[in-house]
């Protein structure tokens, strides 16, 4: 039985808690009435503007925007002229920041989601954050999509993943130097073959949560 889509309080929280806390939720897509559904088995939290890794780092621009607008809402966002990135908008009151789902579990609807990637095998389906975009058919007309609704998109619960089946490693892909290069905001679900590569080095069990360091929004200071 579908559970329903989880509350706007999941989502009002320090974005990197969010990103962690995403791992075995069930990311839900109704495309022509048929349920295409998979597990959240990797996630990278983005932070706002002290976070030069970050769409939001240039405050609210007409693409990073609905980073600073109510959390628990859909970015959308197109990349290299091609891929398509979905992301849930999650911080705390007065903040900015979003969550790049990178890897999906397949669950429900199997034969649509390996239709729209061209007949790949199962374990190349949803093991990239453009690929689980091109499953699940989401594009950048759900960007701004409320999740919380239980509409188009959405995310329910599921079972909690425990701190020893977690990874945790620096984002995949950023061009930075300094601290925000290396913080470990990346979470994966151990040994699952839908993470993508390379995989996150470190157990969180030993790590621990870095949360968000922008207290107060840069350029913002009153």
């Amino acid at each position: 039985m579908p559970c329903q889509p989880l509350p706007r309080s999941f989502y009002n929280r320090d974005t990197v808690a969010v990103a962690r806390d995403l791992l075995g939720k069930r990311l839900v897509r109704l495309l022509d009435g048929q349920r295409l559904a998979g597990l959240i088995v990797e996630s990278e939290a983005y932070c706002g503007r002290a976070d030069p890794g970050s769409h939001a780092y240039r405050g609210p621009t007409p693409r990073a925007a609905v980073m600073f607008g109510e959390s628990g809402h859909a970015y959308v966002y197109f990349i290299y002229g091609m891929h398509h990135c979905f992301n849930v908008v999650a911080h705390l009151p007065a903040r900015a920041g979003a969550v790049l789902v990178r890897g999906l579990q397949p669950l429900e609807g199997l034969e649509e989601m390996q239709a729209r990637r061209r007949g790949l095998p199962l374990g190349q389906v949803s093991n990239g954050p453009a690929r689980l975009c091109q499953a699940l058919g989401i594009a950048r007309q759900l960007n701004g999509l409320d999740l919380c609704l239980g509409q188009e998109l959405w995310i329910e619960d599921g079972d909690p993943i425990a701190d020893e089946a977690v990874l945790v490693g620096p984002r995949v892909g950023l061009n930075l130097q300094g601290p925000a290069a290396g913080q470990p905001w990346r979470f994966a679900v151990a040994g699952n073959r839908w993470v993508s590569r390379p995989l996150p080095p470190l157990p969180l069990a030993e790590v621990g949560l870095s949360p968000c360091q922008d207290g107060v929004e840069r350029g913002n200071n009153a």
